[in-house]
C-alpha cells in the first residue's frame, strides 16, 4: 500500500513538473511571437484619413516596444472584437460599450483612456439634424414627429452612437428606434453624411467626431446642428489582450501614460491630429457604469414590450434586476 502511494506521488510530481514546464514554455512562446503587434482601429472615417491620424503615434509606440506596430482596420467594432478574440489583434481602441464586448468575449483588458484636447476625460453623444431643417430643433420635436421621421441609428456596439442615445434620449422617454418611420443602422461618418444630404432626418453621433469635422470639413459642419446632447461619457479606451507578455504591457502602459507629457513637440502634434492631449490610466472598472446603463435600457425595454406575456416579462425583469443589484455593489466597492 505504501509503495502504491509513493508511486502515485512520484507520478503526480512528474506530471506537475511537466505542466509547469509546459506553462513556462507557453509563456515564452507567446513572448517570442510578439515580433509584430496589430493595433485594432474601427474605420469611422476613410481608412486613409485614419491612417494619417494614427500612424505617427503607432510609429512612436513601435519604437518604444522595439517591434513593428501595424494598424488593423475593420469596418465595425464587431470586426475588431472578433480579430482580437482569434488573436489577429493584440491591442485595440474601443468605445466603452464595444470594450465590454471585447472584455467579455475576446480576453481584452482596459489600461488607458484618452484625454481630449479640451482637457476632458470624456465626450458627449449627440443627435444631429440638418441645419436647414427648421422642424426639428430639439429632442421633443423628435419624440413628437418620430412616426414620420427617418432615423440614423448607430451600430449596436457603439457607446455614443447606440447605447447612450437609445437609453437617455429614447428609452427614458418610453420610445425606441422601432417607433420611427424608418431606421437605418450605420457608423458615425455615414450618419453625418446621411444627415447632411437629407437621407435621414435625425441621426446619432458624438462631439469628438464633430470637432474633427469642423477642422477638416467646415462646409460639411455647417450643414449639421446638434438637437440633443447627453451627459459626459468616459473617454474611449485602449486595450490589450490579457495573454500578451507582461513586459510588453508595462512598456505599452508607460508609453501611453507619458506620451506628450514631456513637451515633445512631435508627440503633441500627433495627439492634436487625433484631437487629444494625452492619456490617463484606467481599468475594466470604467465599464461598470456602462454595463449598468445597458442593463437599465434592457429593463425599460422589457417593461415596455407589449409582445411579452406577464410571466415571461416578470422573469426577465427579475433577472435584469439581479444584474443591476450586482453592478451597484461593484460600483459602490470601487468608490470605496
Amino acid at each position: 500500500m505504501l509503495r502504491s502511494i509513493q508511486k502515485a506521488l512520484a507520478i503526480l510530481t512528474v506530471c506537475s513538473a511537466a505542466i509547469s514546464s509546459s506553462t513556462v514554455f507557453s509563456q515564452q512562446a507567446i513572448a517570442s511571437e510578439m515580433k509584430t503587434i496589430n493595433f485594432g482601429i474601427i474605420t469611422t472615417d476613410a481608412q486613409q484619413n485614419l491612417r494619417q491620424r494614427w500612424q505617427p503615434m503607432l510609429d512612436d509606440l513601435s519604437e518604444a516596444l522595439g517591434v513593428p506596430v501595424k494598424a488593423y482596420f475593420a469596418p465595425d467594432y464587431a470586426g475588431i472584437i472578433q480579430a482580437m478574440r482569434f488573436k489577429k489583434v493584440d491591442m485595440a481602441y474601443y468605445g466603452n460599450k464595444s470594450a465590454i464586448e471585447a472584455v467579455d468575449r475576446a480576453n481584452a483588458e482596459v489600461f488607458a483612456r484618452y484625454v481630449g484636447d479640451d482637457g476632458l476625460e470624456g465626450y458627449y453623444s449627440v443627435l444631429l439634424a440638418n441645419s436647414a431643417n427648421d422642424k426639428i430643433n430639439n429632442l421633443q420635436d423628435v419624440i413628437d414627429q418620430r412616426a414620420s421621421l427617418n432615423f440614423g441609428n448607430g451600430e449596436p456596439n457603439s457607446t455614443s452612437g447606440f447605447l447612450v442615445p437609445n437609453y437617455y434620449a429614447l428609452a427614458q422617454n418610453h420610445i425606441s428606434a422601432h417607433d420611427f418611420k424608418r431606421t437605418v443602422v450605420a457608423g458615425h461618418a455615414a450618419n453625418v453624411m446621411a444627415v447632411a444630404n437629407n437621407q435621414v432626418d435625425v441621426a446619432t453621433n458624438h462631439t469628438m467626431n464633430l470637432v474633427r469635422i469642423k477642422k477638416s470639413n467646415p462646409e460639411l459642419y455647417k450643414k449639421l446642428k446638434v438637437i440633443w446632447q447627453s451627459q459626459l461619457i468616459p473617454s474611449d479606451v485602449m486595450t490589450w489582450r490579457k495573454d500578451i507578455p507582461e513586459e510588453t504591457k508595462t512598456k505599452t502602459r508607460d508609453f501611453f501614460l507619458s506620451y506628450g507629457k514631456d513637451g515633445n513637440p512631435q508627440a503633441l502634434k500627433n495627439l492634436k491630429g487625433l484631437s487629444w492631449s494625452g492619456f490617463a490610466a484606467t481599468d475594466n472598472n470604467q465599464l461598470l457604469p456602462i454595463r449598468q446603463m445597458e442593463a437599465y435600457k434592457n429593463l425599460i425595454e422589457t417593461q415596455d414590450n407589449p409582445r411579452l406575456d406577464n410571466d415571461e416579462k416578470q422573469k426577465r425583469i427579475t433577472k435584469i434586476q439581479q444584474e443591476l443589484d450586482t453592478l451597484s455593489r461593484q460600483i459602490n466597492a470601487v468608490k470605496g
